[in-house]
């Protein structure tokens, strides 16, 4: 990406010692950074760290002669192909919302005609306020993008929550993205998704599950959105944060999945990852079964859960493209094959998640690695043990092969 200009404003908040690492990221990329810091940025990193960094000048006031009568804060705004805040906070957020420009960061925003990608990081309470939400909307309208919040703990309160910076990779993705439309083959493409395990109460503290993390598909999210697609994420009961540049949706149930994903359609591919429980109790309590000396174990009566797979491979809005993914323990080819007719699919990826699959210590639901299978009615295709993510890559790349054909 050589020759490509971010100008980075870095806003108060602890979260701006990430910045460092995305500068130091974004330059090993090719890309020219130069920063800018609000007064509060100040007080978490340092102006010389910064400046290092990006082997730049930074740029701290709106009222410094010198830098005011060499480059300027107009100059600033539009030297830049992309303007990237991070941390994006509260007060920088409603600045540009409601068009204030009383410091060098809120008049370079109020000035620019380039992109804007803005990286919140706040409180969650901040993050739910109305007043955030309402600017959010404002700034979504004018055109500004935004990656993350993710959720987790914050490093300040000790809160857990939405509003944890998305982490630098992930502004990475996001920066990439915007900048390298001739990279996005996927653009204008809808792409409905799921992922992670569902949950279903047998009580209100136990239920039915699985082992599925969700690693492999938010990665597999991000990497279709990577290359330019509106994905829409239907995500179970997951550990892990929402994939960068995605909209997600979470559920806890088969059945609230497959609801979220019929509201989404119309979509160009509907790509089914989710690990969803086969089986529901038909008789949830509604208080917390106890074990009672000399009282017989409960018995648990079951019922089938929804297929979602088949449900959209047979669906009067069936998208275009229908990817399932199976999750074997013995003949994983054999039982693909069975699933791609029987399902309605175009395509479905398979994997060995048997305890002698051995790929990483803990296995392939819950670990880092994979091995999968794509079987289609023109054969079957194997992808050599790799990372998730590099597996993510490459199944992306094949879906937008088949989706631009």
């Amino acid at each position: 990406m050589a020759g490509k200009r971010v100008l980075l404003i870095i806003g108060g908040g602890i979260a701006a010692y990430k910045c460092l690492d995305l500068i130091r990221r974004l330059r090993e990329r090719g890309y020219a950074v130069r920063c800018v810091m609000t007064e509060a940025a100040q007080q978490f990193i340092t102006p010389l760290s910064v400046g290092a960094l990006s082997a730049d000048h930074v740029f701290l006031d709106l009222f410094d002669r010198a830098d005011e009568h060499d480059v300027g804060h107009i100059r600033l705004s539009r030297e830049a192909d992309l303007i990237v805040v991070a941390p994006a906070t509260a007060d920088l957020m409603a600045k540009l919302a409601n068009g204030h420009a009383n410091d060098l960061a809120s008049a370079v925003l109020m000035a620019t005609d380039k992109p804007v990608l803005m990286a919140p990081a706040m409180n969650p309470r901040m993050w739910s306020h109305p007043a955030t939400r309402r600017n959010r909307v404002t700034l979504e309208a004018d055109g500004v993008r935004f990656v993350g919040p993710n959720k987790g703990e914050m490093a300040e309160s000790g809160e857990a929550g939405e509003g944890r910076m998305a982490e630098p990779l992930e502004i990475v993705a996001a920066i990439e993205a915007l900048l390298n439309p001739k990279d996005q083959p996927l653009a204008g493409k809808r792409i409905v998704m799921t992922s992670g395990p569902t949950h279903e109460p047998i009580d209100p503290v136990r239920y039915i599950a699985n082992r599925s993390s969700g690693k492999q598909g938010h990665a597999l999210a991000a990497a279709l959105a990577a290359l330019g697609a509106d994905v829409h994420l239907v995500s179970g009961p997951v550990t892990i944060p929402d994939p960068a540049g995605v909209t997600t949706y979470h559920v806890e149930t088969a059945r609230e999945m497959l609801a979220q994903v019929e509201g989404l359609l119309p979509a160009d591919a509907g790509i089914f990852v989710a690990a969803v429980a086969d089986w529901r109790t038909d008789n949830e309590a509604s208080q917390k079964m106890k074990k009672e000396k000399g009282k017989p174990v409960p018995s648990l009566s079951l019922v089938e859960n929804p297929d979602i797979l088949a449900t959209i491979g047979h669906h009067a809005q069936r998208p275009g493209l229908v990817v399932g993914f199976a999750a074997e323990t013995n003949d994983v080819i054999d039982n693909a094959k069975g699933k791609l007719v029987r399902k309605g699919a175009d395509m479905i990826v398979a994997n060995d998640v048997s305890h002698g699959s051995g790929i990483g210590p803990s296995g392939v639901m819950g670990g880092d690695r994979n091995r999968v299978h794509l079987v289609s009615a023109d054969g079957v295709e194997s992808l050599d043990e790799a990372s998730k993510d590099e597996i993510a890559r490459q199944l992306a790349a094949k879906i937008a092969e088949a989706l631009t054909r």
